[in-house]
């Protein structure tokens, strides 16, 4: 496929698998699946400009943890919680000490067990409190900060559809795009978001970056489990290192010199 149908397709592949913009799908298929995946850092770039105007315009109108807490469900409500739902899928699978189908089959139920319930508080509750100390620094470091974590998140996403990582089932999205992203374009993504990480300290320039690999390292042995557990990644799975890679970004950018 050439280049530049190529980059359409997934971008457009990337929007309507990460956010709830109302992009008419193109071509679908493993290249398509790999140039999207490829380009979901950008995506969250994308996603975090708007979730920074909203900390930043209500921070400055109310209390800093209200405005924390709605920009987390605004968060919410642009993915369509598919991302919280499938951190809570992955937890109820891993908590139940089940491996391969048995633990697959935990994942399809549509309720959420008690492991699940507590990651979900967890994580909210942990992005919500990092949110509210961000509003309260510069607009350039906190419009910085919220882009940096969001990025990373999607960065994850790159990150667990590196070549030489599985799918867990042989349908749905995690085969679509288990494999499909290069070292190149990993390597190349991290190198942005890294870089784009420089601006959140701006007094500590070190603190961004470093912020961005501990949390891709910690999603790194994540997957690992995850693949001896599972047999290899799902859809659930995506959301859930979203999730992650999220709100250790978040955390790491909050954390003093």
């Amino acid at each position: 496929m050439p280049a530049e149908p190529r980059l359409r397709d997934g971008a457009r592949l990337a929007l309507t698998t990460l956010t709830v913009a109302p992009v008419r799908a193109g071509r679908i298929d493993r290249v398509t699946a790999g140039t999207a995946m490829a380009l979901a850092p950008v995506v969250g770039a994308l996603l975090g400009v708007p979730l920074a105007g909203v900390l930043l315009t209500l921070g400055a109108v109310t209390a800093p943890l209200v405005a924390a807490a709605v920009t987390v469900a605004v968060g919410a409500l642009l993915t369509r919680g598919l991302h919280l739902d499938g951190l809570a899928d992955t937890v109820d699978a891993l908590g139940s000490y089940r491996r391969g189908p048995a633990a697959l089959e935990i994942m399809k139920k549509p309720d959420v067990g008690p492991f699940g319930v507590v990651a979900l508080v967890l994580v909210l509750l942990v992005q919500a409190a990092a949110l509210a100390e961000l509003a309260g620094r510069s607009w350039p470091a906190t419009l910085a900060a919220v882009v940096t974590a969001v990025a990373a998140g999607r960065l994850g996403v790159t990150l667990a559809c590196r070549r030489g990582v599985p799918a867990a089932r042989p349908e749905g999205l995690g085969a679509l795009v288990a494999g499909t992203v290069g070292p190149v374009a990993l390597a190349t993504g991290t190198i942005a978001v890294a870089l784009l990480a420089v601006a959140a300290v701006p007094e500590r320039p070190w603190q961004g970056p470093v912020a961005v690999l501990g949390a891709l390292a910690v999603a790194a042995g994540l997957l690992r489990h995850v693949v001896r557990r599972l047999g290899g990644i799902t859809g659930d799975v995506l959301g859930a290192t979203v999730e992650l890679v999220t709100t250790l970004v978040y955390l790491g950018l909050t954390l003093s010199g």
